[in-house]
């Protein structure tokens, strides 16, 4: 058994990520313009060194790291992997569709699906947002109809990450609309099931390796025993995606910003204007300073999600918090980044815009950040500010 601490345990960790992904994941098709393809090379690779099955019990196929090892792997692979693309789509499998399944699937369920999404063979996908169910998620119109030894699924999901490359979703769907948020139930959807339909990927800003697409269900059977968790328990199984989801996924966010740093610094300092290097300057320096503090602060912040929830411990209001303060941090960083850099920055060569744009969608996905505050609020047992949320 080992002697070692948390700690080095922790460092250890970090240490063998880095190395893998500085001698497997620093070519991506991002690179090199292909900004748009989804990186499945990359992807086995990381499945092959173990980085999908990390928060999965060992029984299923997992490794038994916990999220807190997972966090550091991720955070790890921010500073090296410049396709955040494919590191969002390892998040959102985790989150979204692994740990759902994990946490809420009957043992037949886990033997089922978890083996193939703990060694990356499956890709998960995860449906809940529909064009009128955003924020307000429970307000779905997507419906589910037990018809003897089948569910039949009808409606439409937006914005679903990995849809287009999926082979399983986690989707939900109203079983009785009259009972609003009590109706909302969790199924698994297999991507082959006739009455599936989903889209090519959606064109976005930012993220652009990490496909998104909709799919739309109609007359869509599925056996009785794809039902994940009770019937009218969707909103426990959604909001538990959610906690892990919120700030661990931000992981990746804090290494994209060490490498932001690392480069703005070796930039102000090679840069030259006035006869000086342009990180004299009081105003470039505090521009650099600002990034530094704002990595700092937003590393303990997502860690101890994962401390809280290795111990057991619920982490809603702590991955709410995280989630609000480093999504606003990494676009911050990516202004600053673009602004120390000047027109160069501004050249899509050098890829701090991509950096700005990846960070963006920090501030919507998992939630707004405006969802966030809202939260937070009734979390900290103010009233909320939601209807019929008192």
């Amino acid at each position: 058994m080992s002697n070692s601490t948390p700690s080095e345990r922790l460092a250890t960790i970090e240490a063998e990520i880095r190395a893998f992904a500085e001698a497997h994941l620093v070519d991506p098709p991002c690179v090199g313009g292909g900004d748009e393809v989804f990186w499945r090379e990359g992807w086995n690779r990381c499945a092959a060194e173990g980085i999908i099955a990390g928060p999965l019990p060992a029984e299923w196929g997992g490794r038994d790291q916990g999220l807190l090892a997972t966090i550091v792997s991720m955070e790890t692979l921010g500073t090296t992997c410049p396709d955040l693309g494919l590191l969002f789509s390892i998040n959102a499998h985790l989150w979204a569709c692994s740990i759902p399944i994990l946490s809420f699937g009957t043992d037949e369920q886990k033997r089922r699906w978890l083996p193939g999404l703990a060694d990356g063979s499956s890709i998960g996908g995860h449906g809940a947002t529909e064009p009128n169910a955003g924020s307000d998620i429970f307000s779905m119109t997507s419906t589910a109809v037990r018809d003897g030894d089948e569910w039949v699924l009808d409606g439409h999901k937006n914005f679903v990450a990995n849809g287009p490359v999926a082979d399983v979703f986690v989707v939900y769907a109203t079983t009785d609309p009259g009972l609003g948020e009590l109706g909302v139930t969790a199924f698994i959807v297999e991507r082959d099931r006739p009455g599936l339909v989903v889209s090519k990927p959606l064109e976005k800003v930012g993220l652009r390796s990490s496909p998104t697409g909709t799919i739309t269900m109609n007359d869509c059977r599925i056996p009785v025993g794809n039902m994940l968790g009770s019937e009218g328990g969707g909103s426990a199984c959604f909001n538990c995606s959610m906690e892990w989801e919120r700030g661990s996924i931000l992981a990746m966010h804090i290494g994209s910003m060490e490498r932001q740093l690392k480069d703005a610094i070796a930039h102000v300092r090679s840069r030259r204007q006035f006869n000086r290097a342009i990180g004299s300057f009081q105003s470039v320096a505090n521009r650099i300073v600002d990034m530094k503090v704002r990595i700092d602060a937003a590393r303990p912040l997502v860690r101890r999600i994962g401390e809280l929830k290795d111990s057991g411990r619920n982490a809603m209001l702590e991955s709410a918090v995280a989630k609000l303060f480093v999504s606003e941090a990494a676009v911050a960083s990516g202004l600053d980044a673009m602004q120390v850099h000047g027109a160069r920055g501004y050249l899509s060569e050098n890829r701090v815009d991509v950096e700005l744009r990846d960070a963006l969608g920090a501030r919507i996905y998992s939630g707004t950040n405006d969802l966030q505050r809202v939260m937070i609020a009734r979390l900290l047992g103010l009233p909320s500010s939601l209807v019929g949320g008192d």
